[in-house]
């Protein structure tokens, strides 16, 4: 058993106002520079729609991700070697400036330098790579709130899964409604751009399974782009480099929250760590699809678990690490209440960033003149969702619909339960039925309800010690042990230990 400690995430979308002020705060920190105009490291989609880059859920034309080969998997856009050397030089599968859209500004200076004149002046928007003038087409939230249903929100791959008559019926103006999608890098337990970058810049880091790339060894190849399905790999223009979300580790280095967590207004972001078998990797990302999220779920171990802790120790986590695994809200939405859910599972890239799928309106119904809040029409609101549950089991359950459907009843029952907490209008049977239906207690209804809801910073974001703090942590546990063998006491390690 290899156990490993990972930072990972949940984002609850029923909190998601769509507000962009993640991206905003990203773009300011990290990619307001020359080349990097076009990449948004953070971005928030609305769904339906196509997103960005356009269609970047369609693997058979962007080939990302991996495919199963066999008894194994191979990726899907570099199969092997000849390929990979083949299109080193031109790669056809990677997006193109018109996927994302191609940066602009404007020319101020028609503005100050305009003559007087009776019409008034307007600044002619110029691209921001070439420099030449441009028709503004395309933006990074170009389909904002189904804005462009027709090239967007009915575009997507996901309605696939739907009849053309569901389809349909998604647009209709009484049915019409959308749910917003933030979305990072995932930081993968198995990336594919990790593993189809010829130079070897990419890397998992192993404190924390942040996937980075030394810019340095990166030589602009650009299989990274192709390689990740979620197409969080970006080039930049102007230094021929690759860049990617570093999840702001020298924030998460000094205990601090990344930024689009820490200014999220929604507050629907948390972050914690797990721990999970890395001998496992392999097995689970070649399993059946139908298998991958169980198989998925279940490589993350208990860190109440006497034997995990005793080989987590023994492969040289610390236990500052394990403590914040014991405390990780992570662990909490992904393992004990199974409300939490990966993106496109399908892609095999064991992604360690989760969603909890949005619930929606509330699920009630009106008949006779009266509003009717029943339970009845709480379970009943679920299959008629407004956003058909084969939707949102596209998207985060690899076709799955009973899996979603239990995370939504777990969610409602939470609801149902809350309300006769806090009115008291149900009656006391519904409500016992409900919870038992959607296999939760009233204790942990309340303990779901008070980490969505009310919980602070210092719950939501539980950040393990530092690498440098871990060692030090670990040798200081050594002297203790050894005495005065080793290192003496309170003597501080060589700063690469």
């Amino acid at each position: 058993m290899d156990i490993r400690s990972q930072i990972a995430m949940v984002f609850h979308l029923d909190k998601c106002i769509g507000c962009h002020t993640c991206s905003v705060a990203c773009k300011n920190i990290w990619t307001d520079r020359k080349g990097a105009e076009y990449m948004w490291w953070n971005n928030v989609e609305t769904k339906p729609g196509t997103g960005y880059p356009t269609r970047w859920e369609d693997q058979e034309v962007y080939k990302g991700g991996w495919e199963k080969h066999g008894d194994g998997i191979r990726p899907r856009g570099n199969r092997n070697k000849v390929i990979t050397l083949k299109n080193i030089t031109y790669n056809p599968d990677m997006p193109v400036m018109e996927d994302y859209y191609e940066p602009w500004t404007y020319k101020y200076s028609e503005l100050f330098e305009a003559p007087q004149g009776d019409d008034q002046p307007t600044a002619r928007p110029i691209s921001l790579v070439t420099g030449e003038p441009l028709e503004v087409k395309a933006g990074p939230n170009w389909d904002d709130d189904l804005g462009g249903s027709q090239d967007y929100a009915r575009q997507d791959i996901n309605l696939d899964a739907l009849s053309p008559a569901e389809r349909e019926a998604m647009f209709e103006l009484e049915r019409l409604t959308f749910m917003y999608l933030p979305r990072i890098c995932n930081h993968c337990l198995n990336p594919t751009c990790v593993a189809s970058c010829p130079s070897g810049a990419m890397y998992k880091r192993g404190e924390d399974g942040v996937v980075l790339i030394n810019q340095e060894r990166c030589r602009g190849w650009r299989m990274c782009v192709t390689a990740c399905p979620y197409k969080k790999t970006y080039y930049n223009w102007s230094t021929g480099k690759s860049e990617k979300c570093v999840l702001c580790y020298p924030r998460l280095e000094a205990g601090m929250a990344p930024a689009c967590f820490h200014t999220c207004v929604g507050r629907i972001r948390y972050l914690g760590v797990m721990l999970y078998d890395a001998d496992r990797i392999q097995a689970v990302a070649s399993c059946d699809e139908s298998e991958l999220i169980e198989r998925h779920l279940d490589i993350y171990l208990d860190p109440f678990d006497p034997e995990v802790i005793r080989q987590a120790r023994a492969n040289g986590i610390a236990d500052s690490t394990l403590e914040a695994a014991r405390k990780s809200p992570v662990y909490k939405f992904v393992k004990q209440w199974g409300i939490a859910l990966p993106l496109h599972a399908e892609f095999r890239t064991l992604p360690n960033l989760f969603y909890v799928p949005p619930l929606l309106p509330t699920m009630g119904k009106v008949g006779d003149q009266l509003y009717d809040t029943t339970t009845e029409s709480f379970w009943g609101g679920i299959e008629r969702s407004r956003l058909p549950l084969q939707y949102l089991a596209s998207l985060f359950a690899a076709g799955d619909v009973k899996r979603v459907e239990g995370v939504l009843k777990k969610m409602m029952a939470v609801k149902v339960h809350r309300r006769q907490v806090t009115v008291g209008d149900l009656p006391a049977a519904e409500v016992e039925r409900a919870l038992a239906e959607a296999g939760v207690d009233g204790e942990v209804a309340d303990a779901i309800f008070r980490l969505t809801t009310l919980a602070l910073n210092e719950e939501r974001f539980v950040i393990p010690a530092a690498h440098r703090e871990e060692a030090a942590e670990m040798l200081e546990s050594t002297d203790d042990r050894k005495g005065s063998a080793g290192f003496g006491l309170g003597q501080k390690p060589a700063r690469g230990l």
